[in-house]
């Protein structure tokens, strides 16, 4: 830290030659207490105060991002509501300018605000975020596989119950069938017998 303001002061006195005007010991002076702050402060408190404002806006980014995505899945369904068409169209535009400005603020901050010690703090969380997303369409693409998956044996087992039930069905009929033509036989030989006739 000493090392720094020596370095401050030596190129403050080289720039002013010695004889500086009040606004540049004003700009000199300023500096010197940025410089103290900035060695005040953990690191750590700076990185992680940057990154939950940086988080709280991409939580909100999110949420609205679902609203928008909650919002187009509801639109490919028949619609018995209330609300106009034009009302639900308007509020998808609300909430895409939202997002759009948000995004921008996002980028704003990451880019003119945050500390130069975080370098290209933008075009690094850009690509992380287009990792992750590429991550969660696979896994959603899994996911949706297996829901694929088990709905296809639902039905191919429903399919094979009912194959079982059609020939228990058509079994029991047959037998039914069989015993009552027996049964009728029977019977038949047993009146003709009581009647006289063999």
């Amino acid at each position: 830290m000493s090392e720094v303001l020596k370095d401050l002061r030596a190129q403050f006195d080289k720039v002013t030659g010695g004889n500086p005007t009040v606004e540049q010991k004003q700009k000199y002076n300023a500096e010197v207490q940025r410089v103290q702050e900035i060695a005040k402060a953990d690191p750590n408190d700076v990185y992680t105060e940057i990154g939950d404002h940086l988080g709280s806006l991409m939580d909100s980014y999110d949420a609205l991002s679902k609203a928008l995505l909650a919002e187009q899945m509801e639109s490919k369904k028949v619609y018995k509501g209330e609300e106009s068409v034009g009302r639900r169209a308007l509020r998808r535009i609300i909430i895409t300018t939202r997002l759009d400005a948000m995004l921008a603020e996002i980028r704003e901050t990451m880019v003119y605000r945050a500390p130069p010690e975080l370098g290209s703090l933008w075009s690094k969380f850009e690509e992380m975020w287009q990792t992750i997303v590429a991550e969660q369409d696979q896994a959603h693409a899994e996911e949706l596989k297996l829901i694929q998956m088990a709905r296809w044996r639902r039905k191919r087992k429903i399919a094979e119950l009912r194959a079982k039930i059609t020939w228990i069905s058509a079994v029991v009929f047959v037998v039914l069938w069989g015993v009552g033509i027996m049964w009728l036989t029977a019977r038949s030989a047993m009146m003709k017998t009581s009647l006289g006739h063999y």
